[in-house]
């Protein structure tokens, strides 16, 4: 018989993916979450019926969301990751020797346990020693903090259900002020072709650039999420994405990626003309 898992990226558009063991399935406190093996893309995770990411491509997502704001801020010490429980974002922040610290603030334990025992590759830097767990509301936990970051990463889900309070303009107010005096911030920004992800992205942009004096978008690839386009935001106090990239420096560090490079890093901000014109109409609303 065959298996398929289909996860609908509007009322009429549905991506479906063989499937061939169904490895995990179980129900939070907040969410429902599955592990699937797939002959495509191997190992998947999804919550609520959605992907959150693969073994296959998640490399694109975890490399663009990490290594462009670390190529631009001189240094970056100090760390606030808020999501990213599956711990991509955080393997790849902890190859970086500089960091001193990571907090990474995560609502539901259960998720990084499965992804601890099924989705053991991109887990397998979460007991570094840099590394500071928080099973905690983001929301709550980023009004508590004042000038401590140098980096705040969002990897949130969908502005949807349980994440819909990490796109409001009094959360990147908290993250503007949870910022040391030159700090950055990441976001994942979803997709903007088709419509109601476009307009929470266009929500979502208004808003950071009400907050931030330097706010930019930029684009990756990402087969198995929405129209497989995917945008991340980067917001700053100080630092221009591409002006104040130093890709020297990075590349002196000799970091091998699979994604990301300090070429496609300039090229990754040049967006298309139709995307232009959506955060244009927002941005002088």
């Amino acid at each position: 018989m065959d298996l398929w898992f289909s996860e609908f990226h509007t009322p009429d558009v549905q991506h479906s993916i063989r499937v061939n063991r169904h490895l995990y399935s179980g129900k939070s406190d907040y969410q429902q979450i599955d592990i699937f093996e797939t002959p495509e893309f191997g190992r998947v995770l999804t919550l609520d019926g959605n992907v959150m990411l693969t073994e296959r491509d998640e490399f694109i997502y975890d490399e663009m969301i990490t290594h462009v704001p670390m190529a631009v801020h001189p240094n970056a010490r100090d760390i606030l990751v808020i999501g990213a429980g599956d711990g991509g974002v955080v393997r790849e922040l902890t190859r970086y020797e500089q960091i001193r610290r990571i907090d990474l603030v995560e609502m539901d334990p259960q998720v990084i346990e499965v992804c601890r025992t099924y989705l053991p590759e991109n887990a397998s830097r979460l007991d570094d020693g840099r590394v500071n767990i928080r099973y905690q509301n983001a929301l709550r936990f980023i009004r508590r903090c004042s000038g401590e970051y140098d980096l705040i990463i969002v990897d949130s889900t969908d502005p949807f259900g349980p994440s819909a309070g990490l796109f409001t303009r009094e959360f990147y107010a908290s993250c503007c002020n949870a910022l040391k005096s030159d700090g950055i911030m990441v976001n994942q920004q979803g997709s903007p072709f088709y419509r109601q992800d476009a307009d929470a992205m266009q929500r979502s942009h208004k808003r950071i650039v009400s907050t931030f004096p330097i706010s930019r978008v930029y684009q990756a690839h990402i087969p198995t999420y929405a129209a497989g386009y995917w945008l991340f935001g980067f917001a700053s106090k100080q630092y221009h994405p591409i002006d104040d990239l130093n890709a020297e420096k990075w590349l002196a560090l000799g970091l091998k990626t699979k994604y990301y490079t300090t070429r496609l890093h300039v090229g990754s901000f040049y967006l298309p003309a139709f995307l232009e014109q959506m955060l244009e109409e927002v941005e002088h609303e």
